[in-house]
């Protein structure tokens, strides 16, 4: 991060509205990059042409980066993936495209990294566990999500990939208590679950990991904090977007929706097509060392979320039924976030472009197309 910047950002509610024909203008145009000048002539960073790793490939980012790339021109897409977590049926879809290589691989094994790496532009560290698989293995969640980092740094290094975009969380915050919370702010995680504190503090580790290969090795390096991620081809991995898909079984059962406590928890729910065309932002964009949040700027109580998925399907009078909270479980949440996405806006040129009603509305139109059991 550059010492003595700190963007402060007033208002939390960026503009997130759902405009398919401009998010896809502006997610072209993220992709494009800044126009930097050499030899007097205008020069504008873009994937075309460049191949790409993208660890954790067979995931539901990972899938949506790869989509993007190949729109964009990308010459190569590698997913890499050992399967444990990825599903060959998220990127049945990209089968098909030549530019794609399938490499089965992980990131615990050094040697495969570099095999996979060499001969790439740069590589998306996607490979990780997330909240529920970290809860039910520790060990395996802490090695993954450390040593693997490491492991994919270095890879990097030695095969000499211009930019790493990593998978961080804004899980690395805890429960840091700001008004609003920029990249700036302390860690908090003495009053967070453990589970959550410690998937936390390993994303914290994979940051510093990275801001230490940018400062010692020249590697660009962009810590990407994502807020909640939900869209197509959603997995079962992940704490608030397993809400969406739970809330909307009980719909299309006809029975009434559950929401834990009094509902006014918040979380920032953040599309993955938004989150996709930001990593690739970052990697044409992205300078030394940083890291960024990628998240909407606005706060969703579950209220508000429950209220607009039964918009969404149709079911408006079917009421919430609100319960104890006696989730094992957690993110760390409250009242209030306030995640900034100022700092990703001023340095990549990018903000969120799908709303919440937008995105779940397009989400629930593939899980019925998909025809997943209610």
């Amino acid at each position: 991060m550059p010492a003595g910047r700190r963007s402060i950002m007033h208002t939390r509610v960026c503009r997130c509205v759902d405009r398919r024909g401009r998010a896809m203008k502006a997610s072209r145009q993220q992709a494009a990059g800044h126009t930097g000048r050499h030899g007097g002539t205008q020069m504008t960073p873009t994937v075309a042409g460049k191949a790409y790793l993208v660890t954790g490939g067979a995931s539901l980012i990972g899938s949506h980066i790869a989509d993007q790339l190949l729109d964009q021109g990308a010459s190569e897409v590698r997913l890499l993936d050992n399967y444990a977590l990825g599903t060959p049926e998220t990127i049945a879809h990209l089968a098909g495209d030549p530019r794609i290589r399938l490499v089965r691989g992980d990131i615990l094994r050094l040697n495969e990294l570099i095999d996979a790496t060499a001969g790439s532009d740069g590589i998306f560290a996607l490979a990780g566990f997330l909240t529920l698989p970290f809860s039910q293995n520790p060990p395996l969640g802490v090695a993954v999500n450390t040593t693997g980092v490491a492991n994919t740094l270095e890879a990097a290094r030695i095969a000499k990939a211009r930019h790493v975009v990593f998978a961080s969380s804004v899980a690395a915050y805890g429960n840091t208590a700001a008004e609003v919370l920029d990249e700036d702010c302390p860690s908090a995680m003495a009053s967070v679950s453990p589970a959550a504190a410690v998937y936390g503090v390993t994303k914290l580790l994979g940051e510093q990991l990275g801001l230490l290969y940018a400062q010692r090795h020249g590697i660009g390096f962009s810590g990407m904090r994502f807020s909640s991620v939900y869209g197509e081809r959603q997995h079962a991995r992940a704490v608030n977007a397993n809400f969406i898909a739970e809330t909307h079984d009980r719909i299309r059962r006809g029975e009434r929706p559950v929401i834990v406590g009094d509902g006014r928890e918040v979380h920032d729910y953040i599309h993955v097509t938004d989150v996709a065309a930001g990593c690739i932002a970052a990697m044409l964009r992205g300078r030394g060392g940083q890291v960024l949040n990628l998240c909407t700027g606005v706060d969703t109580t579950h209220t508000t979320l429950v209220d607009t998925l039964l918009q969404v399907c149709g079911a408006a009078g079917l009421q919430p039924e609100y319960r104890a909270d006696t989730r094992a479980v957690k993110s760390a949440g409250g009242t209030h976030l306030g995640f900034s996405p100022a700092k990703a806006r001023h340095e990549i040129g990018w903000e969120a472009a799908v709303d919440l009603r937008a995105g779940l509305t397009r989400y629930i139109a593939w899980r019925n197309e998909q025809g997943q059991a209610a």
